[in-house]
This record gives structure tokens, C-alpha cells and sequence, in this order.
């Protein structure tokens, strides 16, 4: 079984620490609810930053951001992605969308899809998470768990 990481979005880290996780490693089969602030994915959200900022932002790949540490618990970690991420993704264009899922399908050893048409649906999923969370005034949190 791999690593989860559910995305999702939090006012400030007091909350995102306290949100559980959506699928109970214990029993996968049986989600909790999920809220409409979440979103899924198998992608870590080192490669998330990189990608974004690095393909649509001016951010160097080797000068992204780091991941900040809001809580370990024993079975799962919440982590803060930088607050820059959102913006770019709310200010991406689809010609920039399309560009960078087109760079980023060449790039060897990525554990993400490598078609490019399907780093471009992702990429637009994105964007529209980042415009839920810009109105809902949240910052951009991820829960890991394996």
C-alpha cells in the first residue's frame, strides 16, 4: 500500500492540524465523508511545488519553497504547502497549463502521470482547487499517511 496525500484547505494551521484523515488507513474501503475543501491524490506534494512553481511560476526547481511541518501524529503527518502555490495556480493560464504539463511529461522519474494530456487535467483540477480554497480564504494544507 502507498503513501495518501489528501489535499485540502484550512484558515490557519491551528485547524489543519486537527482535521483526521479522510480515509481510515485501517479500513480503506470505508471513506469518511469528504469535504468539499479536499482533493485526492497519489502526487507528493514536494512534486506538487515543484511543478508549479517551477513550470508556472519564476521559481528555480532546487528553490522551491519547503514543506512546513504543522503536526506528526502516529499515523499521519499535515503539512503546509508554500502559500505562493495558490496564487500561481489561480493566475495560470490554460496555454501556461498546457505548456507545463508538456515539460513536465518528459521529465524521467516522476511519480506522476507521464501523459501529458493527463498532467494537463490535473493541472486544471488545480487550478480550480486553488480558486475554492482563494474564496473559502483558506491556505492549502496535506495530510499523509501510508
Amino acid at each position: 500500500m502507498g503513501v495518501t496525500y489528501e489535499y485540502f484547505g484550512a484558515p490557519d494551521r491551528a485547524a489543519a492540524a486537527r482535521v483526521p484523515p479522510l480515509i481510515d488507513p485501517l479500513d480503506p474501503y470505508e471513506p469518511r465523508e469528504r469535504p468539499s475543501n479536499s482533493y485526492i491524490s497519489n502526487v507528493k506534494p514536494e512534486t506538487v511545488s515543484a511543478m508549479v512553481l517551477s513550470l508556472l511560476g519564476d521559481t528555480p526547481r532546487e528553490a522551491t519553497p519547503p514543506l512546513e511541518l504543522v503536526v506528526l501524529h502516529p499515523a499521519h503527518a499535515v503539512m503546509q504547502l508554500p502559500p505562493i502555490l495558490l496564487e500561481v495556480l489561480r493566475n495560470a493560464t490554460d496555454e501556461e497549463l498546457g505548456a507545463a504539463a508538456f515539460i513536465w511529461s518528459t521529465v524521467p522519474d516522476r511519480r506522476i502521470p507521464r501523459d501529458a494530456y493527463l498532467l494537463y487535467r490535473m493541472l486544471h483540477d488545480w487550478t480550480a482547487f486553488a480558486h475554492e480554497l482563494h474564496r473559502a480564504g483558506d491556505q492549502l494544507y496535506c495530510l499523509m499517511h501510508s
